[in-house]
């Protein structure tokens, strides 16, 4: 048997294949591009994948937040569409009766979620959401202090008239290179003195509109703008170990028990869950991983059938030639380890370029498609020789028929056929 490494073994296989060049590049053809599309589809779900995973960066995936909506069920001689506000209170009554929230961040917007408000510093004017808060949101969105410090409790206590600036609130207020701490910025008539300046680890949007705010005392917004003992939504984390959705039935139903609300109203207690959110997009992205595995190798079926086929028709062209090798004393095995060598390198060359052709194509295409939704295309090199793998494994599996096939023939009846 002659060895894998003799020159003439190899020359002998691109002769064959040299043969019909356009032949041997069509089916080259079909399996360059299954791998090619399979590693396209693959880069293009891991940047989809990116990017909306993206907006999730700076939140704590597991937080709930929850906020007051109108009513829509009588309840206890109260009538439906009724408006109520969350209370200081409800803060410690969450705190002291449901032990499995660790993090209980109230919060409250000037003008509402996310509206802006003028500001005011010398000459330089700018609106800004304006937002009352406790040290604990920190646990929940986590930011980057660049100057001076954050919230602390007795700032709380103290109600103290002090501000954290967004890195957008510093551009507009303040002159290049001015130091902002122990600066005075005016919020609806109400001096407060800028004791830190930080940097959102948020993305997209929202690191946008964190950059262009300006967060104070919750105590102290509340007495300085006239919101009484109102809060706007609280931000909650779990203890590690315990699911948000179980957190989330029990702040909901404490809330509609304070604030007399139907037991199956389903509506007046805002909530958002990002543990569920963000299993979902697992979910969906799991999905998708799925289908693009499915279509590529289904892809890649189609073109290893290929090489079964032309390799089926190389042997046809050759039985003169193999039962001439067979009458000299040729064995099985030489005979279908060449057949199965020859499948195995045309399947290795067409998946190698199929695969360094996706590549770059990846690594062109993805940075300028300027979408949030889809960020950092990239493809995991071990996933794509699992593919380049399976699919060798797959054309030497292609090239077995054939070779079968070669073993079929009788030397005396090879002899006989005209080519």
């Amino acid at each position: 048997m002659n060895s894998i490494l003799d020159i003439e073994r190899w020359r002998e296989i691109f002769d064959t294949l040299g043969s019909n060049p356009l032949r041997t590049f069509l089916t080259a053809f079909g399996v360059a591009w299954g791998i090619f599309m399979l590693v396209i589809m693959l880069g293009a779900g891991s940047g989809l994948y990116n990017g909306v995973t993206k907006e999730f960066d700076g939140f704590a995936t597991n937080s709930l937040y929850v906020w007051a909506q109108g009513t829509t069920m009588p309840y206890k001689g109260l009538p439906p569409r009724r408006w109520y506000n969350l209370k200081n209170g409800d803060t410690e009554a969450i705190k002291e009766n449901i032990p499995e929230a660790a993090i209980v961040a109230p919060r409250v917007e000037l003008g509402g979620f996310r509206s802006g408000s003028n500001v005011f510093r010398k000459d330089k004017t700018g609106a800004f959401r304006i937002i009352g808060d406790f040290p604990e949101i920190r646990a929940l969105q986590p930011m980057e202090i660049l100057q001076g410090r954050y919230l602390n409790r007795n700032d709380i206590v103290e109600k103290r008239k002090i501000a954290i600036i967004g890195t957008r609130v510093v551009n507009d207020l303040f002159e290049p290179g001015e130091n902002p701490i122990g600066e005075s910025i005016r919020m609806n008539g109400v001096y407060f003195t800028v004791v830190g300046v930080f940097k959102t680890k948020k993305s997209g949007h929202e690191a946008e509109s964190d950059a262009q705010s300006i967060f104070v005392p919750l105590s102290t917004f509340q007495q300085a703008f006239n919101f009484g003992d109102n809060i706007g939504y609280f931000g909650i984390l779990p203890l590690e170990g315990v699911k948000t959705s179980v957190v989330e039935e029990k702040v909901v139903n404490l809330i509609k028990k304070r604030h007399r609300i139907h037991p199956a109203d389903e509506f007046a207690v805002g909530r958002n869950n990002n543990e569920e959110d963000f299993a979902e997009y697992a979910n969906v992205f799991s999905g998708i991983s799925f289908l693009t595995w499915f279509v590529g190798i289904l892809t890649l079926i189609a073109g290893v059938i290929g090489i079964s086929n032309i390799m089926l028709v190389i042997i046809k062209e050759r039985t003169k030639e193999i039962g001439i090798r067979r009458a000299i004393g040729a064995t099985p095995i030489s005979i279908v380890s060449q057949i199965l060598l020859e499948a195995i390198v045309l399947t290795s060359l067409a998946g190698y370029i199929g695969v360094v052709l996706g590549i770059w194509m990846v690594e062109l295409l993805g940075p300028m498609i300027e979408d949030e939704s889809f960020a950092n295309p990239q493809v995991d090199f071990g996933t794509v020789m699992i593919a380049l793998g399976i699919l060798v494994c797959s054309g030497c599996l292609a090239g077995f028929i054939p070779a079968y096939r070669a073993l079929e023939i009788k030397p005396v009846d090879a002899l006989r056929t005209e080519n």
